[in-house]
């Protein structure tokens, strides 16, 4: 994936071709990063199983099997100047995309296996546990958004077998229309790329969130208590799953995501504010005192 990102990156500087209102080497990059970030992580989550390693091992490999397979076929859609994704044109076009939407269901299985031997895993800090174990029920949530997108829209149902794209990523607007910068996201209708990945990264934030709290712990002693940071993770993926389900809600109405509608602005006030009262309960006092540790100490036993 690394080399791919390298490669799409001096397609982007070199390949002025266009497709469906984006650079054509932009799918390429974004996905490869992506991936990166993605199994990078999945890995790292794979060494804190304690049990059913060959398990996990086996998992991981139909991730990256997958992942290699899908990225091969767009890269190939790529270089022949088709739209890899929904495009049934020609018979040829269509076998391309059937072995892609394959590849998915394979990896988001694998990813369940994952998933599920995470959640059976007796790992000895609880807020890493929860972190790691929420943030890859979200990514499969994300992931699952994909699934949407194969849905024939109602211009495409009404053109019946004369549709040669099948599926959309926007909702309420054609494809390729205008677009947010870098992300490509639609500004005048539903994307449910937003949540696909917004989901999907919660692989990545719900760790790093967990992590940034480990580094703050030396300075501020409310956090070197594993329960409060244990409620915060929880506090945190709560909030991150609120989100992640307004926007999937945004995407499916067909609004764009900034958009400024009262339903919208008052689901978000609601989060933020459930957020915040959240945060505020796991940071009360505990129960029992917490010892003061030399940061050295505390940074050893973490």
């Amino acid at each position: 994936m690394v080399a791919l990102a390298f490669v799409s990156a001096f397609g982007l500087l070199l390949d002025d071709r266009v497709l469906v209102g984006a650079p054509i080497w932009y799918k390429p990059f974004k996905f490869a990063v992506s991936f990166i970030a993605y199994c990078v992580t999945l890995a790292w989550m794979l060494t804190l199983l304690p049990r059913a390693r060959r398990a996990g091992w086996w998992a991981g490999t139909v991730v990256a099997v997958a992942s290699a397979v899908e990225m091969a076929l767009i890269t190939l859609q790529v270089v022949r100047g088709r739209q890899s994704h929904f495009n049934n044109e020609t018979a040829f076009d269509a076998a391309v995309f059937r072995a892609m939407g394959l590849t998915v269901v394979v990896l988001w299985l694998a990813a369940l296996v994952i998933a599920a031997l995470l959640l059976r895993a007796r790992i000895l800090d609880r807020a890493t546990a929860w972190s790691v174990r929420l943030g890859s029920l979200l990514a499969l949530a994300g992931a699952a958004v994909g699934f949407l997108m194969v849905r024939p829209t109602p211009d495409q149902l009404a053109a019946g077998d004369g549709a040669g794209i099948i599926g959309a990523h926007s909702v309420g607007v054609p494809d390729g229309g205008p677009s947010m910068a870098v992300t490509g996201w639609s500004t005048t209708g539903g994307d449910l790329r937003i949540a696909h990945f917004f989901g999907m990264h919660a692989l990545q934030v719900l760790p790093l969130f967990l992590l940034a709290l480990v580094a703050l712990a030396p300075r501020f002693v409310r956090l070197r208590d594993d329960r409060v940071r244990l409620r915060l993770t929880l506090a945190a993926s709560g909030s991150y799953a609120a989100v992640f389900a307004l926007v999937t809600w945004q995407a499916l109405s067909g609004r764009p995501l900034l958009t400024t509608d009262a339903p919208t602005l008052i689901a978000a006030a609601a989060i933020a504010l459930l957020s915040a009262g959240a945060t505020v309960l796991a940071l009360r006092t505990p129960s029992r005192p917490v010892s003061p540790l030399p940061d050295q100490e505390f940074a050893a036993r973490v």
